[in-house]
């Protein structure tokens, strides 16, 4: 099995979506969006969401995990995005997007949050174990949802 985790370019936007859409239609209780919408993005939007730092980790040349992080106010990255597709889970490769979207933002001075949903056991612990803690704060998953997500930060 050969491994390899790569951030993507911008023309390179087919491919965050097509892992996108499988990350929203495998797990839709763990993201802020809706495959729905994100079906509906243009071009222009995922050129758009391409600022958000994305990483894709390949097994074997097939996209396999994914995450990416936007800056959401000064000296903060919010991590976004963190899937991994079900045949490719306890493998280590939600570590490898971690390793590189943590990198880039402490490279760029960053404090490091992110949000997981309440339940999401193995999200949780992976985020944990990586070191991120919780700070308290929770708030809904998105409008409309009675799902609630809780803040973690990655201490300095």
């Amino acid at each position: 099995m050969s491994t390899e985790t790569r951030r993507l370019a911008p023309e390179e936007w087919p491919v965050w979506r097509e892992i996108r859409l499988r990350s929203l239609a495998d797990s839709p209780d763990a993201f802020g969006s809706t495959f729905a919408r994100e079906q509906a993005f243009t071009e222009d939007d995922w050129l758009m969401r391409m600022e958000s730092m994305p990483v894709v980790v390949f097994v074997d040349g097939t996209p396999a995990a994914l995450g990416g992080a936007f800056r959401v106010e000064d000296r903060v990255a919010q991590i976004v995005a963190m899937w991994t597709a079900p045949e490719f889970r306890r493998r280590g490769l939600a570590r490898l997007v971690l390793d590189d979207v943590v990198g880039q933002a402490r490279a760029e001075g960053l404090r490091v949050r992110l949000d997981v949903t309440r339940g999401n056991v193995a999200a949780r612990t992976t985020y944990e174990r990586y070191g991120f803690v919780p700070t308290g704060e929770v708030e809904p998953l998105r409008e409309g949802s009675d799902l609630l997500v809780d803040l973690m930060v990655l201490p300095d």
